[in-house]
């Protein structure tokens, strides 16, 4: 299946996210305060990952895939944009508040964090990075191999601060999520030729696999003992993969692609069974989770879920077909209500869709603090 022609500028435009010229207000961090709770297994929250739990890391970096000016985050704390591709919270957010952590996650690279900010977690994801080292290089962000890099450099700071022991077991006690894998199939597999030149899906499913459980394991020799790893959603239901990769007949139907979905399925068992295997293997009393976000998508989309929506494959933000990021910006148009939205921009989930998500990804916290 090809990009259909008629948006084949577009696609470079959103995918590759060259140079533009928007004037972008600085972001506004948003508040981090302890929230009120009985729980206190969790002494941190770390994240690891693409546009789905980046907070704003880059509004700091020299890339073009950023969200920090309106009308993104017209939802959030003080309705101002940080660099989240929402209009509000993310999973993430939920996540820290419901363990008592902090309200929301923010960005490691934010200058102006304090140590105790610092201590209780931070995210160190890359919005339009992977799995595949390739996918950050096409965007100009930070791969996953940098955002380890970055954590060890935040064990270093930590350390000198409470000491390397008190550290030491801070990490052990922590929470860590991996949410990764969309922009890998669908920016860099199949928008552009260099991947399908040498790999076949399945042997581009087994490398993206691989890549997985190798940084998985990179966790684990920094100390993390509780890591949840997030599935890919049905790509073939994106808004702009719909647009994109449809004939003008279904472009109008607005349908899912199966054959993306397909693949996000397939992928999404082989992961679960290498997250079985890793925990029937692994000899340092860590823990590893799988977190579908595959079902509880598809079933908002297709209408099974508890809470109807108003529109399932189009964005809040502009025509809702194709804006995202910059084509998502101050001159859009936006929906009176995104909660009514599956979707914000043509990409990323409303604040009202992170939240169904999460409610599926609570029972991870749940058994962690029970264990």
């Amino acid at each position: 299946m090809e990009v259909n022609q008629k948006y084949v500028m577009p696609l470079l435009f959103l995918f590759l996210y060259l140079p533009f010229f928007i004037s972008i207000p600085a972001a506004q961090a948003a508040p981090t305060k302890q929230t009120d709770s009985k729980n206190t297994t969790f002494t941190a929250f770390y994240v690891f990952g693409d546009s789905t739990v980046d907070p704003g890391n880059n509004d700091y970096i020299d890339t073009a895939f950023r969200s920090n000016f309106p009308p993104y985050g017209k939802d959030f704390y003080n309705h101002m944009p940080t660099g989240r591709f929402s209009n509000g919270r993310l999973t993430t957010d939920f996540a820290a508040s419901y363990v008592g952590i902090k309200e929301s996650v923010p960005p490691y690279l934010d200058p102006t964090l304090s140590m105790e900010e610092l201590i209780t977690g931070v995210s160190f994801a890359s919005a339009a990075s992977g799995l595949d080292p390739l996918t950050a290089r096409i965007s100009s962000v930070i791969d996953m191999a940098k955002q380890l890099e970055y954590f060890k450099e935040y064990k270093r700071r930590v350390q000198t601060t409470i000491g390397k022991q008190r550290m030491e077991n801070h990490i052990k006690k922590a929470g860590f999520l991996i949410s990764s894998g969309t922009n890998d199939f669908m920016v860099n597999y199949f928008s552009l030729p260099f991947r399908r030149q040498t790999f076949t899906v399945s042997a581009y499913q087994q490398f993206m696999l691989q890549t997985a459980t190798q940084f998985i394991q990179s966790l684990w020799k920094e100390g993390a003992r509780m890591i949840a790893v997030s599935g890919l959603p049905p790509m073939g239901c994106l808004p702009a993969v719909i647009t994109l990769f449809s004939d003008n007949a279904n472009i109008l139907e607005r349908g899912c692609i199966e054959k993306f979905n397909t693949v996000a399925r397939d992928f999404n068992r082989m992961l679960q069974n290498e997250v079985n295997e890793l925990n029937i293997t692994n000899t340092l009393g860590a823990r590893l989770y799988y977190v579908d976000i595959y079902a509880p998508l598809i079933d908002m989309i297709q209408g099974r879920s508890k809470v109807e929506f108003d529109d399932v494959s189009n964005g809040c933000c502009g025509t809702g077909y194709l804006e995202a990021a910059f084509l998502c910006n101050p001159k859009s148009y936006v929906c009176a209500d995104a909660s009514k939205y599956v979707f914000w921009d043509s990409i990323h989930p409303t604040e009202e869709t992170y939240g169904k998500i999460f409610n599926e990804f609570r029972f991870v916290l749940d058994n962690y603090i029970k264990m």
